[in-house]
């Protein structure tokens, strides 16, 4: 069942990117007591993810912190190590790096896609949420090859 506006985030690991290397955290703690807005994309690296995606939320950080976001995230069916090299690259420290690497994550979430046919297997679908204390209070998914409502000038929008 997919994650609905109003549902909880359930209990999963994710692996956050840190200048120390990776750290194991839960998802109940990280998104407790606080909002954030968090994004995620099919992939690090690979072509809307990097020339849209990833930098709208870095251009827009100062925006959405004004609107009364604590931090923004970014999580994918990735590594770590990807997701903090694609971070050093084209990211910024405002964004924090969640990986995914099993995708457990989405697959709670229930916004897993099958990117088989491009030889990438099990990922998360392109999506952005604001979460209050552990609750989804907006959701957008975007239809398969699109880059419209997950985007942070979308977000922005909305909230």
């Amino acid at each position: 069942m997919v994650i609905s506006v109003g549902d909880k985030i359930a209990e999963v690991a994710l692996t956050k990117v840190t200048s120390e290397g990776p750290a194991k955290i839960n998802s109940n703690e990280y998104f407790a007591g606080k909002t954030v807005a968090l994004f995620s994309v099919p992939g690090a690296f690979t072509p809307t993810c990097s020339a849209k995606h990833l930098p709208g939320f870095v251009s827009k950080a100062a925006e959405l912190k004004a609107k009364g976001v604590d931090e923004i995230a970014c999580t994918a069916v990735n590594d770590a190590f990807v997701m903090g090299e694609w971070n050093k690259l084209t990211g910024s420290e405002d964004i924090i790096m969640l990986a995914d690497g099993n995708g457990d994550f989405v697959e709670s979430l229930g916004l897993t896609m099958d990117a088989s046919a491009f030889g990438m297997g099990k990922r998360g679908q392109r999506f952005s949420m604001l979460v209050k204390d552990g609750a989804v209070t907006h959701l957008f998914v975007e239809a398969p090859g699109d880059f419209n409502v997950s985007s942070a000038e979308y977000m922005l929008e909305q909230i």
